[in-house]
Order: structure tokens, then C-alpha cells, then sequence
């Protein structure tokens, strides 16, 4: 197959990634100020949108680790061929799918680098091709830590919140100025998500110019032309609006009022944002499931569904190596030659297809969220338990 054709159909499938980054992650912005009220669904996905897009134009370290450090090489060049990365794209694609459809919030990040990684290393049938220092630095120490300190800090924030705003007038916490803050923070998440998920799919597509020799090794940052595409296509993936997860991170771990909301993204936002300053390419759903998990716990009266939150955690178990074995078994087609390449694209194809008709079965809209957040507002009563004096009577008035 030309090269140029291989390298189009990797970029349009790197972008498709892209795109369900996106939806797949809109959840990590816009799923508690959904859950309060404070946004309406479709205002909220659009605002995370354009500002998912702004995002992409900030930074670009996260990308360069991708492109310049994860996957090693000789003589200047990458050890990964486009075909590879087409084949690491479709284990990525296939769990960030099948999460989606079943509602967990795991880590789209994670699946590109299982799927490149798996891969790469069958691929090349060289163990040694990742450079594993990037990985353990860049990659697996941000992913066991960006929860925890996300969700110490949510719990400690939630806590303060509360005890700052304890008040005697009667104001309940629906109608409290957290509801708006909430626009604010969840808005500071949407860009920051931006800084760190767009530059991923950025990162690939340089990584293929790379090792299609249409960029320079010693060049790893993205070219304008990928900012732009990548950026384009997770904010239309973010309009979309991944509603399952949404629920999921709305309702389904605990029940969130605005103070604890406002703590949860701003937890997250100072995460992601510190983390995509230091090229650190951890995952954005984790951070905001640990946020959300610390909000719940640092509530006077707040609990969180275990049940949930460990299911959510096999998922982020699971995800890097079973996207590295989809990945590593797409590699073995791909070796195949042109063939190969045809299977992987019918295969990615076939997942995709498939997915969405189930999906298209039990559908979840914006109505669906809409409705749970008018339930959830007007039957909320505020989470800070306020005592008003019980007027007594005097014996003369009683007279």
C-alpha cells in the first residue's frame, strides 16, 4: 500500500480517536455541574467544546512526550512504522468504545498507550523499543498518584467549603453563589482537559510524520496544521456530549451538590493543568473520578457508592494492557503487508459500526441528564445542616 494513502487513513483515525476522546471524556467537565443544575446539558457540553479547543492551542509538552520520548529509536529515527501506529490506534479506539458504551470512565489515554506500546513491541519484536524510564515517569507514577492528590485535595476543599459557608439565615446550598462558581471551575476543567487530551492524538499523528519521515526526529513538536485538526476534532467529540459517563460521574458515585462540585473541578483543573505544564501525560478521567470520590467523602453527610467506584477502578486497571493485547494482535495482522492493513481498517470498522447500533438500542440524551438534574434541584435540600432557633413564647404573650 503507498505510504501516503497509509499515512492519510492513520491521521483520519488518529482523528476519529480524537473525537471519541472527546464524548468520552465531556464527563470529566461537565458531569457535576450538570448533576446540580448549574448548567443546562446542551449549554455545558458546548461551553466544554470551545473551550476543549482553546485548550489544544496552550501547550504542547504533553504531545512531545508521545512523539519524542515513549517510543524509542536509532540513527534518529522511531522504531514504530504507520502501520504500527495504525495498529496501536485500533486497540485504543476498541476500548475506548466499549467503556463508553457501558458507561465507565476509564482512561482514554491509557488505551492509546497500551495500543501504541502493544503494538510497538510486537510490531518490532523488541521489548526494548519503549523506553520504560519515559513510561514509569511520564505515565505510570502520574497515574497512581493524580488520583489520590486530586482527591485529598477535593476532600480537603469540600471540608473548607463547608465550614466557610456555615451559615444561620436559611439559604440552602441549591442557592448558594457555588451553583455559579461551579460555571467557572467546571469551564477551567473543559481547558485544561484540552492542554493535556487533545495533545495526545497530537502527539500520534507527529509520531507517524516522524516515522513516515515527513517530519524530522529531532522536531517532535506538532506541526500548526495537527494543532488544529486535533483540536477541532475533540471539541466536536465534546459537543457530541458522552452522556453514559456523564451519569456515571454525575450520580452514579455520590450524590453531588454545588460546594462539593465547585471543589471536585477546581481539584481537577489544578491537576491537570500542573501536570500539563510538567509534560506529564496522565489521565484527565481518573483525576476527576478521584475528585469526585474526595468531594463526596469530605461531605458532612455525603457517602460514596463503593460499588461503583471499584468498578471504575478494574476499568482503569484494565485498560492499558488490555488495549496493548488488541493492539499487539493488531501488529500481527499488520505484518501482513497490505492485506494486513485492510483487516485492521475492517476490524476498526466493524467495532465502530457495531457500537454505535447497540448504542443507538438503549440510547442516553441530554434529556435523560436534564430530567435528573430538575429532580435532583427540586428535591435538594442543602448539604450544610442549618438549625434556626425555635421561636419560644413567653407565659405573658401566652396571656
Amino acid at each position: 500500500m503507498n505510504l501516503t494513502l497509509i499515512v492519510v487513513l492513520v491521521v483520519v483515525l488518529a482523528l476519529f480517536f480524537d473525537f471519541t476522546n472527546g464524548f468520552h471524556d465531556t464527563a470529566n467537565a461537565m458531569a457535576t455541574p450538570i448533576a446540580t443544575g448549574a448548567l443546562k446539558p446542551r449549554t455545558a457540553v458546548a461551553l466544554a467544546a470551545v473551550l476543549n479547543l482553546v485548550g489544544a492551542f496552550l501547550s504542547t509538552e504533553v504531545a512531545q512526550t508521545i512523539s519524542g520520548g515513549l517510543i524509542r529509536g536509532e540513527g534518529g529515527q522511531v522504531s514504530i512504522t504507520p502501520a504500527l501506529v495504525l495498529a496501536g490506534l485500533v486497540g485504543a479506539i476498541t476500548w475506548n468504545l466499549v467503556t463508553w458504551l457501558w458507561g465507565i470512565p476509564s482512561s482514554s489515554s491509557h488505551a492509546l498507550f497500551g495500543g501504541l506500546i502493544g503494538a510497538t513491541i510486537v510490531g518490532t519484536w523488541d521489548a526494548g523499543s519503549i523506553d520504560y524510564s519515559v513510561l514509569l515517569e511520564k505515565i505510570v507514577i502520574p497515574a497512581l498518584l493524580s488520583p489520590v492528590v486530586a482527591g485529598l485535595v477535593a476532600y480537603c476543599a469540600t471540608r473548607l467549603a463547608y465550614v466557610i459557608t456555615h451559615r444561620s439565615d436559611g439559604l440552602a446550598d441549591g442557592r448558594s453563589g457555588f451553583r455559579y462558581a461551579q460555571i467557572f471551575s467546571s469551564s477551567l476543567v473543559a481547558l485544561s482537559h484540552g492542554t493535556n487530551d487533545a495533545q495526545k492524538t497530537m502527539g500520534v499523528i507527529t509520531l507517524l510524520l516522524i516515522a513516515a519521515g515527513l517530519q524530522p526526529a529531532g522536531h517532535p513538536g506538532p506541526q500548526w496544521w495537527v494543532i488544529v485538526a486535533c483540536g477541532l476534532a475533540i471539541a466536536t467529540g465534546t459537543y457530541t456530549g458522552g452522556w453514559r459517563i456523564i451519569r456515571t460521574l454525575g450520580t452514579g458515585l455520590t450524590e453531588v451538590k454545588p460546594a462539593q462540585g465547585f471543589a471536585a473541578e477546581t481539584s481537577t483543573a489544578a491537576t491537570i493543568l500542573a501536570s500539563s505544564h510538567f509534560g506529564f501525560a496522565l489521565s484527565t478521567t481518573q483525576v476527576a473520578s478521584g475528585s469526585v470520590i474526595g468531594s463526596g467523602l469530605g461531605r458532612s453527610d455525603g457517602s460514596v457508592r463503593w460499588g461503583t467506584a471499584g468498578r471504575i477502578a478494574l476499568g482503569w486497571l484494565m485498560t492499558l494492557p488490555v488495549a496493548a493485547v488488541v493492539g499487539g494482535a493488531t501488529a500481527v495482522i499488520a505484518r501482513l503487508g497490505t492485506a494486513g492493513l485492510v483487516i485492521d481498517l475492517v476490524i476498526a470498522v466493524v467495532v465502530i459500526v457495531v457500537v454505535f447500533r447497540i448504542n443507538a438500542r438503549r440510547r442516553v440524551t441530554a434529556e435523560h441528564m436534564t430530567a435528573r438534574a430538575e429532580a435532583e434541584v427540586a428535591s435538594a435540600t442543602s448539604a450544610i445542616h442549618i438549625t434556626r432557633p425555635v421561636p419560644t413564647v413567653s407565659s405573658e404573650e401566652k396571656q
